[in-house]
């Protein structure tokens, strides 16, 4: 980075400016946006899976509300890691799978053989000639479609209690205006439910943000995955060897976890006053009588 950084010279505060600016320290400050960025992609997404869920869950339509409640069921009772390590694997194979008999209609061998997936070079996704950086998006889009399938499924637990929590005399009050059901659910229930929602789905950004480590797993260069390898002990084949310095690493991920969870239960305590303003909650009726 710096035009005095030849590691045969530098040593003292010189030394830790070059080694601290590399390319694998840059890749490793980079990788503290991917996390960002996953937790920003997921959230959303996660928030949509469970809404629909939800909304699947209490529906009048049996197959559609077995379906809802087999969604939350079946994600919910199986371990993170291990539905991340499964779901993955057999995502990237089953698209791969449909586009090998879309474009490969002719294709005589078998496509398992034993341990081994082959399918013909026109159906591998992403393209092996692709070059890095869609591989890595590729990977980063099966993470985010991951995790929002996972806490998605929590997310409709919670937004389905939420949806029971709000007092029946709200919607029997609108049925009672001649609102339709369509419109009770989407003027009253819907706006109403957040304020009982907000714990459970804060205590689930937390527990996403605790996940994210997660992407190792998934093949993509996270913060921890980049913390182990700059921290491990170095060769003669790196520039810039040094002893083994994990401990100071995974200290500095410690750090970064505390002030972000410190952040969000920030933010998260503004939202929850803000949505409880007029409430028929104790949140409200703290508000209420402070503005007495």
């Amino acid at each position: 980075m710096f035009a005095f950084c030849d590691p045969r010279t530098v040593e003292g505060l010189a030394w830790f400016a070059c080694y601290l600016t590399t390319g694998k320290h840059i890749a490793f400050y980079w990788s503290f946006g991917t996390v960002l960025l996953l937790l920003a992609v997921t959230a959303p997404l996660a928030l949509a899976f469970g809404f629909a869920g939800a909304v699947a869950a209490r529906a009048r339509f049996l197959p559609l509300r077995l379906l809802g409640r087999t969604y939350t069921a079946m994600v919910r009772g199986v371990p993170d890691i291990v539905f991340f390590l499964f779901f993955v694997i057999a995502l990237d194979q089953a698209i791969e799978w449909s586009l090998h008999q879309i474009r490969c209609p002719d294709w005589t061998e078998p496509i398992r053989t034993g341990l081994e997936f082959r399918v013909c070079p026109q159906a591998k996704v992403p393209p092996s000639a692709a070059p890095q950086g869609v591989h890595q998006l590729y990977g980063f889009a099966l993470a985010v479609f991951t995790y929002a399938l996972v806490f998605g499924a929590f997310a409709a637990n919670v937004l389905h209690g939420a949806m029971r929590a709000v007092p029946r005399a709200q919607t029997e009050t609108a049925e009672a205006y001649g609102m339709s059901a369509a419109q009770v659910f989407r003027r009253i229930l819907v706006p109403q439910m957040w304020i009982y929602a907000l714990p459970g789905l804060g205590n689930l950004w937390m527990i996403l943000i605790k996940a994210t480590p997660l992407l190792f797993l998934l093949g993509v260069q996270d913060i921890v995955y980049w913390a182990r390898e700059l921290g491990g002990m170095k060769t003669q084949a790196f520039d810039y060897p040094h002893p083994d310095w994990r401990l100071w690493y995974f200290l500095a991920l410690l750090v970064f976890y505390l002030l972000f969870t410190k952040l969000s239960e920030i933010v998260i305590a503004r939202i929850t006053r803000r949505l409880s303003r007029g409430q028929a909650t104790m949140a409200g009726e703290d508000l209420r009588r402070a503005a007495a």
